[in-house]
């Protein structure tokens, strides 16, 4: 049964926008108010609030409890059990933050899919290239590139791909293809701006795992990984990308593989949810979906220096 003083303290919380302004309202610790509604959240089985050292903000779960919180006292039981009801079924509004190019490789059939087979869960899809903020944005999960930078166990790696190098056949038929390491400056190459000068460097290893440096250059650079793709495409010069990214390219003709013998460690793909407790039915249904259909399309998080991953 619910605790109906735990309750008002959430709707408190929530109203007030801050732990501070409503335990001086209640008169009562800080420390204690917030206990306390972790202790609610924990019994309902989901998260309510999203919180960081600075914000606080209502997740979809915490926004639909205190709209059925709010007439009156005498509905408190009945919120808590409407919520408790639908805590196994996954429901709600699942926000996701993504890569611009999400889609690219995320084939929006899988999404289609996933709501058919989870009528009461709906999806909101912000796509850009910079790191999202979780609470002030109300993301509930967020895929990114990147090495694994969380230390609180909210980051799950989903794989850790390479790359390799690649040019459109028109480019390889106008340009031919560069026999060694060292003919990749004579080449044009896409890159991303250079950290200083003209010059880029790329990290490769070749099939015993050795690390090679090497300095590029090329005519059209770009800090957006999708356009360096469709620059590779167009036939602008020899580009560095993950293997999942151009693998419907490879498919199409519309890119062909360039020194297959060297790789280009990837970024790799992470998913971090907004926090590691309480994390709503809904959103881990998601994840686990999209972890399965991602590890499934391709076997990127076994590929290795000494397998070359198309």
């Amino acid at each position: 049964m619910l605790d109906l003083n735990e309750v008002a303290m959430f709707v408190q919380v929530a109203r007030l926008g801050s732990f501070a302004e409503a335990a001086r309202h209640l008169r009562m610790p800080s420390a204690t108010l917030s206990r306390r509604v972790r202790q609610l959240e924990a019994h309902l089985g989901t998260r309510l609030l999203q919180r960081s050292t600075r914000k606080l903000a209502l997740t979809s779960a915490g926004q639909g409890f205190l709209d059925r919180c709010l007439p009156a006292v005498e509905e408190l039981m009945g919120a808590g059990k409407l919520q408790l009801a639908g805590g196994q079924e996954p429901r709600g509004l699942v926000r996701v933050a993504a890569p611009a190019n999400f889609f690219d490789f995320f084939p929006i059939e899988w999404v289609s899919a996933f709501l058919s087979a989870n009528p009461h869960v709906r999806l909101d899809f912000v796509l850009s290239d910079a790191v999202a903020d979780m609470i002030a944005e109300r993301v509930d999960v967020a895929f990114r590139g990147g090495p694994l930078r969380d230390a609180s166990g909210a980051t799950r790696r989903i794989f850790a791909s390479y790359g390799g190098l690649f040019a459109s056949p028109g480019y390889v038929a106008a340009h031919g293809q560069p026999a060694s390491l060292e003919e990749l400056g004579e080449h044009h190459c896409v890159t991303p701006p250079p950290d200083t000068g003209r010059l880029s460097t790329w990290l490769l290893l070749d099939v015993e795992g050795v690390e090679h440096d090497v300095q590029v250059r090329g005519r059209f650079v770009s800090n957006m990984e999708d356009v360096r793709r469709k620059a590779a495409c167009a036939g602008l010069g020899i580009a560095a990308l993950p293997s999942i990214v151009v693998a419907s390219d490879l498919a199409a003709g519309r890119l062909v593989r360039v020194l297959p013998q060297y790789r280009r460690a990837g970024r790799g793909l992470s998913v971090t949810y907004a926090s590691r407790h309480h994390i709503p039915h809904a959103v881990s249904a998601f994840v686990e979906m999209a972890m399965e259909k991602l590890a499934a399309s391709q076997d990127w998080g076994s590929a290795s220096p000494g397998r070359p991953a198309g």
